[in-house]
């Protein structure tokens, strides 16, 4: 990010196979920053965004998306239609979501902390595995994480903890 003359140029990060739940996150907060976010999520589905809104949007999406997948997305209409298609390639289907919703709340509980591993370490790991849940639209509850914690660390670290 740049600043210029009290403007503010953002840089887009890129799409990639394994980024796609921070990579949501970044664009929608740098499109809301930029007034185009209501092309992908209106707050009144019955009045439309302007056409340029809807094309400053679009081109958001493709400044931040790898060339393999411009291809699929360019005959897309709107921004919106663009968005909702990565976020089907990415995230998968309801019950591929459902899946891996799944997968990740049996390793979220299946995790131990390792006597060589650090508690920052393991908590930093257990974060990362509650916001993929979270990036697929289920919710943690902070009580819960912290539940795990004090399990699964080894007792001389429960203080730490």
């Amino acid at each position: 990010m740049s600043n210029k003359e009290g403007s503010v140029t953002l840089q887009y990060p890129m799409l990639s196979k394994t980024n796609y739940a921070a990579w949501s996150i970044k664009m929608k907060i740098y499109m809301q920053a930029q007034e185009v976010w209501e092309a992908i999520e209106p707050k009144n589905p019955q009045n439309p965004v302007g056409a340029k809104r809807d094309k400053m949007a679009m081109a958001a999406i493709y400044q931040a998306s790898p060339e393999e997948v411009l291809l699929t997305i360019a005959e897309k209409q709107t921004a919106k239609e663009a968005w909702e298609t990565l976020k089907t390639m990415y995230l998968g289907a309801d019950r591929v979501k459902t899946a891996k919703v799944q997968t990740l709340k049996a390793e979220f509980e299946m995790m131990n902390m390792s006597e060589s591993e650090t508690v920052n370490d393991f908590s930093t790991k257990l974060g990362g595995i509650v916001s993929n849940i979270r990036a697929l639209g289920e919710t943690v509850q902070e009580s819960y994480i912290v539940k795990k914690l004090l399990r699964a660390v080894p007792s001389k670290f429960v203080q730490l903890a």
